[in-house]
């Protein structure tokens, strides 16, 4: 075992070596001074879209001369349109709108493509996808901020210097454990589970893509992680420890602390869930869990509302949010549930306002930026009981209470109705605490932590001006 994990430790370090070879022998040319950030959703209007935002923010300001591509597979994308859509959707100010390339393959990277073997099927996808990107433009640092660790090795076969933000590990021991245990869930269906051998022949499928995932993401000069649970699995994994920083996501905390008072009407209470319409996002459980709470609720009491509040990056998520629709008409609960789809910023901060309590179910929520907004705007959380909403987020602040944790939907019928039957003075106070708390995931934490981690990559570019490259469109 000594041995097997010295040969580990030197992996990252003859890959290297073999990369830097092989780039001299194929003769590349060398890379443009910019910055490109690979992220070919720039319409999905999740955490991950604010981070990019953030991070060409923080770029920007660092190296004032450098300019900024991002690689999209969105066609009616533009320079002034993603610049307005960062101010708009996030309140993030660009100081210039940044270039694009456009991508015209990504659907190679869709889960849809791959109706088996879904992630090496969309790993190695987007290594063709990367690779129609670096040929239209190679930038000196590649900014990966949607977690395709497969694309490194191609981006320094292009000559970059790859820094990442990873918000999850593709695959984790906790997905591996799951198969082991025969646990049915959205990414391990009941046909699986069900049978022993198709377990087993998923375990040998996860371990030869674990020990491929590890050897692309050392490949990574800097790496950057949102979590305490995800730089355990990623150290873990990509065994480059020196070169993975824990760097918060950024929240809109200060912008929603201002603008919202804690104080805020409950007649009626409200619910909120702020999450994309993905099948991780667990929509249904908050739906069922709030359904029973109705049932339990003092018959003279208030009905409150539940609110859903997410964005649909295809076909599938709009079919899932229609089954959300439905199922609330089966429960005779939707006239109480409200579906707000794609709204604005402005839109988003409204609703949160107006809210005693915000809902999060996903198991393994690598962070949780959602629970944060909801801390920060003055809603008690109601969050998952794992990752990172239980390691980093809803703990104890100055011995005060910010939220509930729950594991499944009598937990969290439970939690809600604690939420509603607590007296206003209780609520406040817990609120209180919450907003405290969310102070140490703001935007202004978020800048500074991702400035200190990418100075030394990027210092050497300071103070230079340098034109982009016409073969960005």
């Amino acid at each position: 075992m000594a041995i097997l994990a010295c040969l580990l430790t030197v992996v990252p370090t003859i890959l290297g070596l073999a990369i830097r070879r092989l780039r001299i022998l194929l003769r590349f040319p060398s890379p443009h001074a910019a910055a490109g950030f690979f992220h070919p959703y720039t319409n999905d209007g999740g955490g991950g879209e604010r981070v990019l935002w953030c991070a060409v923010r923080a770029v920007q300001d660092l190296c004032p001369g450098l300019p900024c591509a991002v690689f999209t597979g969105d066609a009616d994308a533009s320079p002034d349109g993603l610049a307005a859509r960062a101010l708009d959707r996030f309140g993030v100010r660009l100081l210039r709108p940044p270039q694009v390339v456009h991508l015209n393959k990504r659907k190679w990277i869709e889960a849809s493509t791959y109706p088996h073997f879904t992630m090496i099927g969309q790993s190695l996808g987007s290594v063709y996808l990367a690779w129609e990107a670096l040929n239209k433009f190679a930038p000196q640092f590649y900014f990966d901020t949607s977690g395709y660790a497969f694309t490194y090795p191609l981006a320094r076969l292009f000559g970059c210097e790859v820094i990442c933000y990873t918000h999850y590990p593709t695959i984790s021991s906790d997905m591996v454990e799951r198969v082991k245990q025969r646990n049915s869930m959205y990414n391990n269906n009941s046909r699986i589970s069900g049978s022993i051998w198709l377990s087993r022949c998923k375990i040998l499928y996860y371990t030869i893509f674990s020990w491929l995932y590890g050897l692309v993401g050392s490949c990574a000069h800097l790496v950057m992680v949102n979590s305490s649970w995800t730089r355990s699995h990623i150290v873990n994994i990509w065994k480059i420890p020196e070169c993975t920083k824990r760097v918060y996501p950024p929240c809109d905390t200060s912008a929603l602390q201002q603008m919202l008072p804690l104080e805020r009407s409950t007649m009626p209470p409200i619910l909120i869930s702020v999450a994309q319409f993905r099948p991780e996002k667990a929509h249904g459980l908050q739906l069922e869990a709030f359904a029973l709470a109705l049932q339990r609720l003092d018959p003279d009491s208030i009905k409150p509302k539940l609110q859903f509040v997410g964005s649909c990056r295809n076909k599938e998520d709009l079919e899932r949010l229609q089954k959300l629709e439905d199922r609330s008409v089966e429960l005779r609960i939707d006239e109480l549930v409200e579906f707000h789809k794609d709204i604005s910023y402005r839109d988003l901060v409204q609703l949160l306002g107006g809210a005693i309590a915000g809902l999060h179910s996903m198991t393994d929520e690598h962070f949780g930026i959602s629970v944060v907004e909801y801390m920060a705007a003055g809603a008690i959380p109601i969050a998952h009981k794992s990752a990172g909403p239980m390691m980093d987020i809803v703990l104890e602040e100055d011995g005060h209470q910010t939220g509930f944790l729950a594991s499944d939907k009598e937990e969290f019928t439970e939690a809600i109705l604690k939420v509603l039957r607590m007296p206003e003075t209780g609520r406040q106070e817990m609120a209180a605490a919450a907003r405290k708390r969310a102070q140490r995931f703001s935007e202004k934490r978020f800048h500074e932590d991702f400035t200190d981690a990418v100075r030394p990559i990027l210092s050497a570019t300071e103070g230079r001006h340098v034109q982009m490259s016409p073969l960005i469109e």
